[in-house]
């Protein structure tokens, strides 16, 4: 029963804050730098593959364990440090590789995926915690 609600509390947290920051900054963001390259519309099964796996992984290597120790604190700094290794191989690669690529794009997503990730790390914990008891 944790860990679903692990699962389901930080996928939710993860889900809802991004959507947001992808509606009001980071899609803006991308269109004025790179809008030829993006897709006319979303791929929703790509999207939702990655969520899902994302969130899986965020739990096994931090909430988990963090959870199990009742820590929230550690979820909050191992799951930054990990939005912080995802975001920043993705953004780091395209600049390196890709014309067009923004040094802006790359700050702004890289900090927005280690901020997401820490917070939707500890919130999972944190809300886990307290439904539990």
């Amino acid at each position: 029963m944790q860990m679903l609600s692990l699962y389901l509390s930080t996928a939710v947290v993860f889900l809802a804050l991004d959507a947001a920051m992808l509606k009001t900054v980071i899609h803006p963001l991308f269109e004025r730098h790179v809008g030829a390259l993006m897709a006319p519309e979303l791929r929703m099964a790509p999207a939702a593959a990655f969520y899902a796996a994302y969130v899986a992984g965020l739990i096994a290597l931090v909430s988990w364990p963090a959870l199990r120790e009742g820590a929230p604190a550690q979820a909050l700094w191992q799951g930054a440090l990990v939005g912080a290794m995802a975001y920043g191989t993705y953004e780091f690669t395209n600049f390196a590789t890709l014309r067009g690529w923004n040094p802006a794009m790359v700050a702004t997503d890289l900090v927005w995926g280690t901020v997401l990730t820490g917070i939707s790390a500890w919130a999972g914990v944190t809300i886990t915690r307290a439904i539990a008891g």
